[in-house]
């Protein structure tokens, strides 16, 4: 990590550069934190927790590639994960209903 120093002392593009790089690890955060349920693990043992944490680690980096292929963001492709679940619910219920 850069110190404050350094980061005074340099110019504009290196500040921006810095700065890019930074934000991909928001961003990455962000999606372990909101995407991938890391902050809501019911685990109590250590052995759950490293378990929970490991997959949180692993769903967020399958749903970059996943974005990647398909062209969403995390949140678009959450969204249209979560409608699909909804609509399929739905048809079943209907189903049930007719029954």
């Amino acid at each position: 990590m850069f110190k404050l120093t350094r980061i005074r002392n340099c110019d504009a593009e290196t500040l921006k550069a810095i700065y890019e790089k930074r934000w991909k690890v928001e961003v990455f955060h962000k999606t372990l934190k909101s995407n991938a349920s890391m902050a809501k693990s019911p685990a109590h043992t250590v052995r759950t927790q490293s378990n929970h944490i490991f997959l949180s680690i692993y769903s967020a980096f399958r749903l970059e590639v996943l974005s990647l292929k398909v062209n969403l963001n995390h949140f678009q492709l959450r969204a249209k994960i979560y409608m699909a679940g909804l609509k399929a619910s739905l048809g079943q219920l209907r189903e049930l209903l007719a029954a």
